[in-house]
């Protein structure tokens, strides 16, 4: 029987195509989610939403966990979160500690959490400055400390060779395709298949 996974996550997991003159969403067989929950190990619950920051005040982790809890019962939760907060002027630094209140409150959940770091930034029309592309590889060491102090599973996507588009952010079709095929191992290790 597939286990019930939910993705927490921005613009990346809802599946966000900036070719648009307003933007878009790529088709459903394109997103990461739906690809994974093609292997048949998972029911994907898609949380992504644009523009997502990490939740990290009492107001907004009442909310996601309200969001949550209208969709259980759940196996597991899948965080892939954090490049908005550097987008918006927050340092490594304040990302990893607002992580860590947001993974604070999913362990009242009492499932397994695979934390994902998202892939490091490119050169893109929202990515001028090479201090956000520095910025966005320190992640993963902050969120590797979170992983291993809690005993969550981690997977660092800024080593998978995401293709971003043009704007430096989000992925391309093909970075969906292989997020999904890089990110298989990590959910089995997670969850199990």
């Amino acid at each position: 029987m597939p286990k019930t996974i939910l993705c927490l996550g921005d613009s990346n997991t809802w599946g966000y195509d900036p070719r648009g003159a307003f933007g878009g969403r790529y088709p459903t067989d394109v997103r990461w989610t739906a690809r994974l929950a093609q292997s048949g190990a998972w029911v994907i619950h898609n949380l992504g939403e644009n523009g997502r920051e990490i939740p990290h005040t009492p107001f907004a982790l009442d909310l996601i966990a309200r969001q949550i809890d209208a969709l259980r019962p759940i196996d597991g939760i899948c965080v892939l979160l954090g490049a908005n907060d550097l987008l918006c002027g927050a340092a490594p630094t304040q990302a990893a500690a607002r992580m860590e209140r947001l993974l604070d409150r999913l362990e009242d959940f009492r499932v397994p959490v695979l934390l994902l770091v998202p892939p490091r930034f490119a050169p893109g029309d929202w990515v001028q400055d090479a201090r956000l592309i520095d910025a966005s590889a320190q992640l993963a060491g902050y969120y590797r400390t979170l992983a291993a102090d809690r005993g969550l599973v981690f997977a660092d996507a800024g080593a998978w060779d995401i293709p971003l588009c043009f704007d430096g952010v989000h992925f391309t079709e093909e970075g969906h395709r292989r997020f999904a095929a890089q990110a298989q191992a990590a959910f089995t290790q997670a969850f199990g298949a």
